[in-house]
């Protein structure tokens, strides 16, 4: 049988350990926080800014609308680029400083796309 004085190393031995693995499960919750937060960061970060093949079809998109006086409805516009609607939905959300995008007014649940340089003629 241990003595007292065993005992008591032993007990101290295991509440150094469990405040070890305190601090440890600290620093490694703190490290899972910051990952998070630059995880959701760059996720914000890549919904802002246009990919390359978004670019691309933003200025295909601007095109269309110009040569059609400005404004169109999102649907055919959707149509002629051969997009499905949540990547045509993607491109809108990444073009909000050229494109306003209104109801239309014979149809509410209609969408009329607008160029906002052809806003600034009118």
């Amino acid at each position: 049988m241990p003595s007292e004085q065993e005992l008591l190393a032993a007990l101290a031995a295991l509440r150094a350990e469990v405040d070890y693995l305190k601090k440890e499960n600290s620093t490694l919750s703190e490290n899972q926080v910051i990952q998070l937060r630059l995880i959701k960061q760059l996720q914000e970060a890549a919904r802002r800014q246009p990919q390359p093949l978004q670019k691309d079809r933003g200025d295909i998109l601007r095109a269309l609308l110009a040569a059609n006086d400005g404004k169109m409805l999102a649907k055919d516009a959707r149509l002629k680029m051969h997009l499905s609607r949540s990547a045509f939905s993607q491109l809108i959300a990444t073009m909000k400083e050229h494109i306003e995008v209104k109801p239309f007014h014979l149809r509410k649940n209609q969408k009329v796309l607008i160029l906002k340089s052809c806003l600034a003629k009118q």
